[in-house]
């Protein structure tokens, strides 16, 4: 295993090495393809910024004016009838729209009922079944001009529903 830990330690540097290599062999200019890069990085990011802004006050107003604790409330009776614990919608209905806020949530369910209890490890298998899928159509497809998601936005949150679904159904068969 020591040759494992030798060989991921030196993958980033000798990828780099070989990309600047190949670009000088080719004669590409390549300290200031680097710099043209990283002043294109930020232009990015400051692009991405309002869109970003706007989706962590729509998570912050959901959360804080109550409507999440509604939603759990009235999905509770029908989630307890086939054996869906009621901790879990909030991380369920939270992980498409924001990953920062899913992981405070999983956090917060590892921290009150431990790493190894059925919560914990549901949380962790959804955290990683699913992904931020508004967020990414929010703040990628914003930044890059498309107006008209097409089918993206519905393709995404059926892969997320799956996800949960799928998480329920193995951490219940594997750690039931």
């Amino acid at each position: 295993m020591q040759w494992l830990t030798t060989v991921s330690t030196w993958m980033i540097p000798l990828i780099i090495l070989l990309v600047l290599v190949v670009g000088t062999i080719k004669q590409v200019p390549t300290y200031e393809t680097f710099v043209e890069g990283g002043k294109e990085g930020i232009k990015m990011a400051v692009s991405l910024l309002p869109f970003l802004l706007g989706m962590m006050v729509a998570i912050a107003i959901f959360r804080a004016s109550g409507a999440m604790e509604a939603i759990v409330g009235l999905f509770s009776p029908l989630l307890q009838l086939v054996g869906v614990p009621s901790d879990i919608v909030p991380l369920a209905l939270v992980r498409p729209i924001s990953g920062t806020a899913a992981l405070g949530m999983t956090t917060e369910i590892i921290g009150t009922h431990g790493p190894d209890s059925f919560l914990g490890r549901l949380a962790s298998t959804m955290q990683g079944s699913t992904d931020t899928t508004l967020y990414i159509i929010t703040v990628y497809f914003g930044a890059v001009g498309i107006k008209r998601m097409g089918d993206a936005l519905k393709v995404g949150l059926i892969a997320d529903f799956i996800g949960i679904i799928a998480s329920i159904i193995v951490v219940s068969i594997v750690f039931g």
